[in-house]
């Protein structure tokens, strides 16, 4: 099974995330956690191939997840998806454990997001790619 794990505190944003992948990929796994607790929770148990994760959430920072469940597991693909597109920010990302960047208020970030998903599934990409 692969498991995806959507962690963002907009619930229609996860919802058509979530949609559109299993329309893709039927045989996916997909999770949603709408905030830190739950997706640190929720990747512990579920040990998700790829975690899509917005950088602001309640409780914290979806860049201190990406640093929490990088040390848990080195193997899970961190993407994350955020509208604050800044260089810094985006450094920031790959310094606590991202293993890729996607700007949600770019016109192809779906295009994105399904070909990441296609080329882990594929295993043209892991987690340091």
């Amino acid at each position: 099974m692969f498991y995806t794990l959507l962690v963002d505190a907009n619930v229609g944003f996860r919802q058509a995330l979530s949609d559109v992948l299993l329309v893709y990929f039927p045989l996916l796994d997909v999770e949603e956690a709408g905030d830190v607790a739950e997706a640190l929770s929720k990747a512990e148990c579920l040990r998700p191939n790829i975690v899509f994760m917005d950088s602001q959430l309640p409780g914290g920072s979806g860049l201190e997840i990406a640093k929490n469940i990088r040390q848990m597991y080195n193997d899970i693909v961190i993407v994350i998806l955020t509208a604050n597109d800044l260089p810094e920010h985006r450094q920031q990302a790959f310094e606590n454990g991202a293993s890729h960047y996607i700007s949600k208020v770019d016109d192809s970030c779906m295009e994105e997001i399904l070909t990441l998903v296609e080329e882990v599934l594929d295993g043209k990409i892991t987690r340091l790619e």
